[in-house]
């Protein structure tokens, strides 16, 4: 069962799949590569996709498709809601876009580093970063954060686990992949940086250095 969707979270399902749905089927490939973000240093590179990225999506039959905005909008709606209501439409919208621009930050730090080990120049500049995973592991990171005992449950599992267990888990297999290189065209250290961001912040309302409206 998805908590009653509320007005942010679901504006940001609707833009993600108007997005969608042009990038697919109206102006294919031009959005890609006029909205997904590209490192830093690339040519290609344009200030706008910092932001405009966290509402693409991989293509219809390319990597893993459709799946990567299904999974993305599921998750959204399962932990977005209950975290609007709680913050407040500003200090969510801040959580959620914060995130999205700390995933991108540490995948240009982690370009950077592979970089100076010897890659290829012309691959990291021409391969962008779509998805609004960073977002939305900034959100799950913060609920895991303020509700550190809610009890989750999880397909395959057939017993639930407290939200205080997610964040180091996240963290963790995110490591592995990155470094190990395994599931290849995934931005495991972007994840690791909408995380970061994502419990920075609650940390900071939780402890009311900022009241929560």
């Amino acid at each position: 069962m998805f908590p009653k969707l509320t007005p942010i979270t679901r504006n940001i399902i609707i833009l993600n799949v108007i997005f969608y749905l042009v990038s697919n089927f109206v102006a294919f490939p031009k959005f890609y590569e006029l909205f997904s973000v590209y490192y830093i240093g690339s040519p290609f590179f344009r200030i706008w996709q910092v932001i405009t990225h966290m509402f693409m999506h991989a293509p219809l039959g390319q990597g893993i498709g459709l799946t990567h905005i299904l999974f993305n909008m599921l998750t959204l709606m399962s932990f977005g809601p209950v975290l609007e209501q709680v913050l407040g439409e500003k200090k969510y919208i801040i959580l959620y876009f914060l995130s999205g621009i700390g995933a991108y930050l540490l995948n240009c730090a982690w370009n950077f580093f592979e970089i100076t080990q010897g890659a290829s120049l012309e691959e990291i500049y021409s391969i962008p970063m779509m998805g609004a995973s960073g977002a939305i592991f900034g959100v799950v990171a913060a609920f895991s954060t303020m509700f550190p005992d809610a009890k989750l449950f999880f397909m395959f599992i057939p017993f639930p686990i407290k939200a205080k267990y997610l964040l180091p888990g996240i963290i963790v297999i995110s490591l592995y992949l990155g470094f190990s290189g395994s599931m290849g065209g995934i931005a495991h250290f972007a994840h690791i940086g909408g995380a970061i961001v994502g419990f920075i912040l609650a940390k900071m309302w939780k402890n009311n250095q900022y009241r929560i409206d």
